[in-house]
């Protein structure tokens, strides 16, 4: 049982990691610095001061309105920072806390950001998936080559090794590559880059089932929304979010979701 004050600890981490998204969900886009300058209103560009930037708190105690200028404060805001916080705080009750959890928790936060940027502006950026590439292949060497439990008992995650993280990266983006040529521009170059990311933190496995639940979900959300007349067939529609959807689920939930697919496809034998 995972120790209650580590992921009280860990969700309010998060949400501080949260604001720090919402940062990156509004400068990547367009750009900009995610470093400076300070965090400031979209609005009247005037800087938020610390006690007006506190993650949640300050959206409801501000009333959803900038102090400065009064303009509305997204929703984007809260939601991003208790998604994140609710991740961090995931991954601590799952997996406990050990020297992977910082690489689990970027992960997350990473996922986090692509989707909200991929809602709005429909691209995945490099900047995100492409660092997260070369991340995960190390990851997977370092843990290969210095991983060690001084108790003797198996940590509760356990890192792909180099070939599962390497056959991952291939298999990820690989797959949704070959769906890019055969449909020719069906697929984003992001949606392929964020596959082999995937891949390479969690094993071909992981990718496998990312693609298989992102492809799921993309697919009834699509059926609903033009059943209900709010899409056409000709609007675009972001394959990011689904995938990230995928992802958090093959992290978190992968293991079980495969056995239970293969007892499925026993009992249909």
């Amino acid at each position: 049982m995972s120790n209650p004050f580590l992921v009280t600890s860990s969700f309010l981490l998060g949400l501080v990691v949260g604001s720090f998204c919402n940062v990156c969900i509004h400068r990547l886009p367009q750009g900009e610095s995610i470093v400076i300058p300070r965090s400031r209103c979209p609005n009247c560009r005037t800087s938020i001061k610390a006690h007006d930037n506190i993650p949640v708190l300050s959206f409801l105690l501000l009333r959803r309105q900038c102090r400065s200028c009064g303009h509305r404060i997204s929703w984007q805001y809260p939601v991003v920072e208790l998604l994140t916080g609710s991740l961090f705080a995931l991954t601590i009750f799952r997996f406990g806390l050990s020297w992977h959890t910082g690489i689990l928790w970027a992960f997350v936060a990473a996922l986090v950001i692509v989707t909200f940027i991929d809602l709005e502006h429909q691209i995945v950026p490099d900047v995100i998936t492409l660092p997260g590439i070369a991340v995960g292949l190390t990851w997977s060497v370092l843990a290969a080559l210095l991983l060690t439990n001084d108790h003797g008992a198996p940590l509760s995650f356990s890192p792909p090794t180099p070939l599962d993280a390497l056959l991952g990266m291939l298999v990820g983006g690989g797959i949704l590559y070959l769906v890019a040529v055969f449909s020719r521009g069906g697929m984003g170059g992001g949606d392929i880059k964020l596959t082999a990311m995937v891949g390479a933190l969690l094993g071909w496995r992981a990718a496998l089932l990312t693609i298989f639940l992102g492809t799921l979900s993309g697919s009834v959300i699509a059926l609903v929304l033009l059943a209900s007349g709010k899409k056409s067939r000709k609007d675009p529609m972001p394959f990011g979010p689904f995938l990230a959807l995928g992802a958090v689920l093959a992290l978190f939930w992968g293991e079980e979701l495969i056995a239970g697919y293969l007892r499925l496809v026993r009992w249909g034998l």
